[in-house]
């Protein structure tokens, strides 16, 4: 009972948060509305790709330093990572009351992961519900970023920059135990692409860190806020902290990568509706319209009238 109440919460205050949308006209139906945020959810993925590359290849010199700035704090990790493990973790200690599906193997009812999940699944159920087609955007779209956050961050990126996760604690005494290491620099563990979580050579980057940075940048680009959704997933990743195990440089690029997946699919979502309006606007048939004019004629052999019409 206190996990359904709780879970509740969680879907009403989400829903609340997109009553800023506008109610679609009551000229279109549920089905049509929710088939058309559909098929432009779906016809917008070339696009999202295309404004992924877009951003790392618009500006060489700003991803030239974004690189040279990740192979700075992968030099510095065995500092920045002592210290998190040594005096910023134990500072932070409190649970999030479990909703997942005890046994669940299916990470979005696992752990703190609901607390993304459960929220989006609410927003697009209740979007569909009240007829809310900007709210079924938002919810499609942060679900295209999940997903694209596991096949970009976990099932790529983790196959191609195998790093070690670091040993817990790090600058304890004790040798580390593999997969774990002490070494910054423990790259180059190749293996197969793994579909569940591993602890071998899985360290870059994070993949929590990509999606539930990628979620916010979605609800925050859609509802020009910045405050709600990068605290609710911070509440809910700090919340398990503990449980991560990365490098510090892991958990800042998968948010960096999590912020170009959010930022690009947004992006493509509205080029992609505003296609479709302009589509539809220059698909819709032109009503005949017909100028009449009554002219007086008169001559010596006759006198009336000259009827003109011009369409």
């Amino acid at each position: 009972m206190k996990n359904f109440t709780l879970l509740l919460i969680i879907l009403l205050s989400i829903n609340c948060f997109a009553q800023t949308d506008s109610i679609a006209s009551p000229k279109q139906g549920r089905f049509k509305v929710a088939s058309t945020v559909l098929k432009n959810s779906i016809l917008s993925v070339p696009g999202d790709f295309s404004e992924m590359g877009h951003t790392v290849s618009s500006n060489w010199k700003r991803t030239a330093m974004y690189a040279g700035g990740i192979v700075g704090l992968i030099a510095v990790d065995k500092i920045t990572t002592g210290y998190l493990h040594d005096h910023i973790e134990p500072t932070i200690d409190y649970q999030l009351p479990k909703i997942g599906i005890q046994g669940s193997t299916n990470p979005i009812f696992q752990g703190n992961d609901p607390y993304i999940t459960y929220p989006i699944m609410g927003l697009y159920a209740g979007s569909v519900l009240f007829n809310h087609e900007k709210g079924q955007v938002v919810a499609l779209n942060a679900i295209k970023t999940l997903t694209y956050s596991y096949v970009i961050s976990h099932l790529i990126l983790k196959t191609l920059i195998p790093r070690q996760r670091p040993q817990r604690p790090l600058n304890g005494d004790e040798p580390a135990v593999a997969p774990w290491t002490k070494d910054n620099w423990d790259f180059g563990n190749y293996h197969k692409p793994y579909f569940s979580p591993v602890a071998d050579g899985t360290s870059f980057p994070s993949f929590h860190s990509t999606a539930f940075f990628a979620v916010a940048k979605v609800f925050q680009m859609e509802y020009d806020n910045y405050w709600i959704p990068y605290t609710f997933v911070t509440a809910a990743f700090l919340a398990d902290i503990k449980g991560h195990n990365h490098w510090v440089s892991d958990l800042l690029v998968g948010g960096l990568v999590g912020t170009i997946i959010g930022k690009s699919v947004v992006i493509s979502s509205r080029k992609q509706i505003e296609k479709s309006k302009n589509t539809a606007f220059n698909n819709t048939p032109k009503k005949f319209r017909m100028t009449k004019q009554l002219i007086p004629q008169i001559s010596t052999s006759m006198i009336g009238f000259h009827f003109v019409g011009s369409f």
